[in-house]
Formats: structure tokens, sequence, C-alpha cells
């Protein structure tokens, strides 16, 4: 059984014992110790594993950020030959539904961020 099915099957178990969602949320992460990295959390990666100050390390992240945002604005894409692109998309104006009356609205054509993973990143996964 591979691991995801075991998720789902915790998710099942843990929803019928568990009424609020943080509660069975905690469940979960306790039982799969799921993480997220925040961005403090980074930031200390990257110092520790280039040897620099958390400051420095934090200067380079935002520098990145800025240059990837920068680029995407102007239309371009931002290549990392094994980790993946970062490109545009366009989204088409589209009909949706408001969850709580269930009229109909229109939602506005927009661009959004794309990330797609590379090969050397995808094999290690």
């Amino acid at each position: 059984m591979r691991v995801s099915d075991k998720f789902w099957q915790h998710i099942k178990v843990a929803k019928k014992f568990c009424w609020k969602q943080k509660a069975y949320k905690f469940v979960l992460l306790k039982k799969f110790k799921f993480h997220t990295m925040n961005k403090a959390e980074l930031i200390a990666k990257l110092a520790d594993d280039a040897g620099i100050t958390k400051t420095q390390a934090n200067a380079a992240l935002d520098s990145f950020t800025e240059a990837v945002t920068k680029s995407l604005k102007g239309g371009g894409k931002v290549t990392l030959v094994g980790f993946g692109t970062f490109s545009v998309s366009k989204r088409a104006a589209r009909n949706g539904r408001n969850p709580q009356t269930g009229a109909v609205i229109k939602i506005k054509a927009k661009k959004v961020a794309k990330f797609k993973a590379g090969k050397e990143l995808s094999a290690k996964l």
C-alpha cells in the first residue's frame, strides 16, 4: 500500500472522530509528519548550508524573488536547469458561483504565475 493510500485512509478515520477540521489536520500532521517550510526556516537553512549570516541569506532570497517577479512581469520566463521553470499563464474570463448564495458571478481574466518542475527535481521526488 502506498503512502498516499494510507494518508487518505487516515483522513477518513480522522474525519469520523474529529468534528473540527483543525483537529483532524493535527492528527494527520502528527501521523505522517508533514511539514511546511516557512520563509524564516528557509532563510535559516540557506544560511547554514552556505555558511553565511541569516541577514545575507534573507537579502539573497529577497533578491531572487524580486528578479523572478520582474522577469515574469515583463512576460519572460526564468529557467533553472534541473530545478524548474517559472512562467506566466493567462486565465480566461469565466463564470463562477457564489458558494453562499449559489448566484452566478463573472470572474475576470488574469495572469497567473506557473512553475513546472525540472527533470532532476521530479526524479528526486
